[in-house]
């Protein structure tokens, strides 16, 4: 006979847990979140509540605002309603950043050579068809390797980021750099521009239109079903008689198609040209949404929205009340931190053994 010390702290996963106590939680951290970053506005010398207004009134006060707010989200929307397929089938895709170049470059071809070629509308269709094309054909390599070989898809995809994002830098500075040494792609002909629908390009309403057909995609067909099963248990999905492989690459080329429609709107509507940068993070982002949202497409439109004041608040209170980035930044890490790990604690329980043992047969 041996005593066995139990440790102090297990993980156990929970069961599930009612309603009311999840958005306890989630509001509990949300308060958490507020209260540790008032600490921030006091260790700056600045009122909480001065620092929160600031915030409020720079991403929400006026009707710019506002607009400015809803181009933030537009792109997160996007590209997490993306990746949501992939997540649901458990194939980890982190390549939406270079989905989303991918995409845009697509649409900047046509914009840059064939603006004067084709009607406005055409040019802004074949713009977006182009995007989806080449963001859901930049997808589909990993999904290959994946689905022949069984390669780590999560290092494949991120990988495949920095290859596209390098392709745009040789364009900038090669065949599509427009005054000789400035690196710098031109700027769109306005027929190539998204209109604005009440004051902001009509990307917004391309957007809600993806969470409407993404929602009905993944509940209602067939298609995400199967996606459905083989996130369960992909043994399951071949002895149903489902082709993983095929469905693993129809999933990510659909996945990197809405990806590189996000790079058409973000090059055409907020950009109006291309560079190295313009997913800006947006890939990386988006999967703190689909994972706060739990992959529900209309969950993903307040998370874009709150992360999109968020973003916007923080970069008021560097010109208004003089804040370093650096503190805009931490502030929304916390926020971010808290929302994210309140999941932590919805998912899994802490017990406390203290000093019990347990005695075990040798």
């Amino acid at each position: 006979m041996h005593e066995q010390h139990s440790p102090l702290i297990r993980l156990a996963k929970r069961d599930a847990m009612p309603r009311g106590q999840v958005w306890a939680i989630r509001g509990a951290s949300f308060v958490a979140a507020i209260l540790i970053s008032a600490l921030i506005f006091l260790l700056m010398g600045h009122s909480p509540l001065e620092g929160y207004g600031t915030m409020l009134s720079g991403a929400l006060g006026k009707p710019t605002a506002v607009r400015q707010t809803v181009r933030i989200a537009i792109p997160l929307l996007g590209t997490a309603l993306a990746i949501a397929p992939c997540f649901k089938m458990r194939f980890w895709n982190i390549g939406a950043e270079g989905q989303i170049t991918a995409g845009a470059v697509g649409a900047s071809y046509f914009a840059l050579f064939w603006a004067d070629r084709l009607p406005v509308p055409v040019l802004l269709v074949v713009m977006a068809l182009a995007g989806a094309i080449f963001g859901g054909l930049w997808a589909l390599v990993p999904a290959f390797f994946k689905a022949r070989w069984g390669t780590n898809e999560t290092l494949f995809t991120l990988m495949m980021n920095y290859i596209m994002i390098g392709v745009v830098k040789w364009l900038q500075g090669g065949p599509w750099e427009g005054r000789p040494g400035s690196q710098i792609i031109p700027q769109f002909d306005s027929a190539a521009v998204l209109p604005k629908v009440l004051g902001v390009h009509c990307g917004w309403i391309i957007v809600l239109v993806m969470t409407v057909a993404v929602f009905i995609y993944m509940k209602y067909t067939k298609q995400g079903y199967e996606i459905a099963v083989i996130g369960e248990s992909e043994n399951t999905a071949r002895y149903a008689g489902m082709s993983v492989g095929k469905i693993i690459m129809r999933t990510m080329f659909l996945s990197g198609a809405m990806a590189g429609l996000v790079g058409f709107i973000v090059a055409s509507g907020a950009d109006n040209t291309l560079h190295s940068g313009v997913a800006a993070g947006v890939g990386f982002t988006a999967i703190t949404v689909a994972w706060l949202a739990q992959l529900n497409p209309f969950a993903m439109i307040a998370i874009s929205m709150l992360l999109g004041v968020l973003e916007k608040g923080a970069d008021t209170l560097q010109t208004r009340l003089e804040v370093p980035a650096s503190i805009s930044d931490i502030i929304t890490g916390i926020f971010l931190f808290c929302m994210l790990g309140c999941e932590f604690f919805i998912n899994y329980r802490l017990i406390f053994r203290g000093g019990h043992k347990e005695v075990a047969g040798k």
